[in-house]
């Protein structure tokens, strides 16, 4: 991980990935797209660094729509604990495919639209 302070000394979440530099966003929102709580990471880090740290902090829901890099048995098991059902796909190198509601899935990314929709309106 890059860390490139700024003016204050402070770094900055800056990551190499694909050949170009990069951060992550993990996001817990709401059912309409709404972020309840935030976690930035560099680029190239597991999203599984984003999952432990959201987790302590998952509101009381049915489900949790994510994408494969939140595939996970520990993962998996923690939301089990927590009554929340995972709607995640599998990894490709899983040797026994996960079921997941596609449909459903197919609404994981309107937090990500939503967010960069803001970002990109002020420029």
């Amino acid at each position: 991980m890059d860390q490139f302070p700024d003016e204050r000394g402070r770094g900055r979440l800056i990551g190499r990935t694909k050949g170009c530099m990069n951060t992550k966003l993990h996001a817990i929102c709401d059912s309409y797209g709404r972020p309840l709580n935030l976690f930035v990471t560099a680029g190239q880090v597991s999203d599984y660094i984003g999952a432990r740290a959201l987790l302590s902090g998952l509101p009381d829901v049915d489900w949790l729509l994510g994408d494969r890099g939140y595939d996970a048995d520990w993962f998996r098991e923690a939301l089990k604990d927590k009554g929340i059902r995972a709607c995640i796909p599998g990894r490709k190198q899983r040797k026994i495919a996960i079921r997941y509601d596609k449909r459903r899935y197919k609404r994981r990314n309107r937090p990500s639209r939503d967010i960069a929709a803001q970002c990109t309106a002020g420029q």
